[in-house]
């Protein structure tokens, strides 16, 4: 009976494991992260320079049906923040975030509409980019309206306000 205890025994210690082996395999393995490959000198991601000729200024010709898809991009992605007028007093700020600049600013007054559209695409500050959101005839249609909207907003006439009916 002892021995069969002390064989009993024996085997129960020998089968008991501190699990050391499995934190040692683990703990040595290295994580192994593949080298990016440098981009060649003149090399172009496709479609990248189509995508930036439509950025290019000075954009399309401003017309009634451009102002009014502007307005109507204006207010889907952009009021949510800018508010109505583009005076910084949308919902966002009821919500307790901070309100962004008016666009009646004078330092916004006196961005052209390419520099409007590159801030669309690229975003600054808080605001995140809508490259991936809104094609790029749609961003310089948004930068005409808001043209459009700093001279209504201060009575001035602009060659962008002209436009408007």
């Amino acid at each position: 009976m002892r021995l069969a205890l002390a064989l009993i025994a024996a085997g129960l210690l020998a089968a008991c494991d501190s699990g050391t082996e499995e934190r040692d395999a683990v703990a040595s393995t290295r994580t192994v992260q593949r080298p990016y490959l440098p981009i060649p000198p003149g090399v172009v991601p496709q479609g990248a320079a189509a995508r930036e000729a439509a950025l290019a200024p000075p954009g399309p010709e401003v017309t009634r049906e451009l102002l009014a898809r502007g307005e109507e991009r204006f207010r889907a992605f952009c009021t949510p923040c800018h508010g109505a007028g583009g005076r910084g007093d949308g919902t966002i700020v009821s919500r307790g975030f901070p309100p962004p600049p008016s666009y009646h600013e004078e330092r916004l007054r006196s961005l052209a509409p390419a520099q409007i559209v590159q801030v669309i695409t690229h975003g600054k500050g808080r605001m995140f980019p809508y490259a991936d959101r809104v094609p790029p005839k749609e961003r310089w249609a948004i930068a005409h309206y808001v043209k459009d909207l700093q001279a209504r907003g201060t009575g001035a006439a602009t060659d962008q306000g002209a436009a408007r009916p």
